[in-house]
């Protein structure tokens, strides 16, 4: 035991510089964020970038890997204690189909898509995947199941860039558009809720135009949000089994990817408690916050692994792609709504 706890003491003692550059930039991002209203994960993101250096080499690497890796999937996990069945019933079934389609529509349209950017599937899961989830939060979760892979991390920086700035720019103009287009209440917070990526925009633009289409918009993204673990899961489980084929000659499956990956689980666990009650109301707020600068500092550690050289190199026609990909989403939720009224 002694031995052990000198190991996790020497390993913590390793990873905490990083760790605390990490936060500090979390921090900071947090108040630029209250304060002039920019979005936390893009203020968290642009000054880890700033401070690539630091990732490169010396004692804040460590730390700085760990909270691109397991403090990310830490924040994925926590995100079920928002989640519970109580939200599929109070929304009604149509307006579930319409979101759940509208998912998987997205992502098959970024996989088919991807290839006429000179992208792969994999690239357009990760894009897909966060326009038709949560945004940024989704693009990590996606990002963490995917092999390792060169480009893995510039193409993440990207997403969430990339999202949180059409994010930003829908929270203005789709509030617009559904009064230009005689929406009611309800009807524009479930295309508010089902297009827009982040839940801080789907929140601010549903409130802008009244509460009714504030409430309604925030309950249609959090029935997105939880889409997000079936969609890992199902994407995890396809990547072990290609693993698998890959490695047929490896000995009892050698390289394969866990076939539950565990922040998954996490999600997946805390769900199903707050569905039944058993996660006090505290306990389930102090839960929500923990995931918030968890995902905060996860995606600060991640723009410090990035460098501005590595992420031009993403080009123009990924960001194309992002933006075929909201476009659709958008016109598909529209066309939708205005048929089911």
């Amino acid at each position: 035991m002694p031995a052990l706890l000198a190991a996790l003491r020497q390993r913590w003692a390793a990873r905490f510089p990083g760790l605390a550059v990490a936060a500090l930039v979390s921090v900071t991002a947090t108040f630029l964020s209250e304060h002039y209203g920019a979005p936390a994960m893009l203020m968290a993101i642009l000054l880890g970038i700033a401070l690539n250096v630091m990732a490169e080499e010396g004692r804040t690497v460590a730390g700085i890997d760990w909270a691109a890796r397991d403090l990310l999937r830490l924040g994925v996990a926590l995100l079920g204690v928002r989640i519970s069945a109580e939200l599929l019933a109070d929304l009604g079934a149509t307006a579930v189909a319409l979101v759940v389609l509208g998912v998987g529509l997205t992502i098959g349209f970024g996989l088919f898509a991807s290839r006429f950017v000179g992208r792969g599937l994999r690239f357009g899961f990760l894009t897909a995947g966060s326009v038709a989830i949560c945004g940024a939060s989704a693009a990590m979760a996606i990002a963490a199941i995917l092999p390792r892979d060169p480009r893995r991390e510039q193409d993440l920086v990207f997403t969430v860039v990339g999202v949180t700035v059409l994010s930003t720019a829908a929270m203005i103009v789709y509030p617009i558009l559904t009064a230009a287009l005689g929406f009611d209440g309800r009807a524009t917070g479930i295309f508010l809720g089902a297009t827009i990526h982040d839940v801080a925009q789907v929140v601010g633009a549903g409130f802008s135009v009244s509460p009714e289409a504030g409430e309604t918009a925030t309950l249609v993204k959090l029935i997105r949000v939880t889409l997000l673990a079936p969609v890992v899961l199902a994407a995890a489980l396809i990547l072990r089994a290609r693993a698998a084929d890959a490695d047929a000659g490896a000995p009892h499956g050698a390289g394969r990817p866990p076939l539950v990956p565990g922040f998954v689980a996490g999600f997946l666990v805390l769900a199903a408690l707050n569905s039944f009650g058993l996660i006090p109301l505290p306990v389930a707020v102090a839960a929500a916050e923990t995931s918030r600068w968890a995902l905060v500092t996860a995606i600060a550690a991640v723009g410090m692994k990035t460098s501005v050289a590595r992420l031009l190199q993403v080009g123009a026609p990924a960001m194309v792609l992002l933006l075929a990909e909201t476009g659709f989403l958008a016109l598909f939720v529209l066309v939708a709504t205005r048929l089911v009224g």
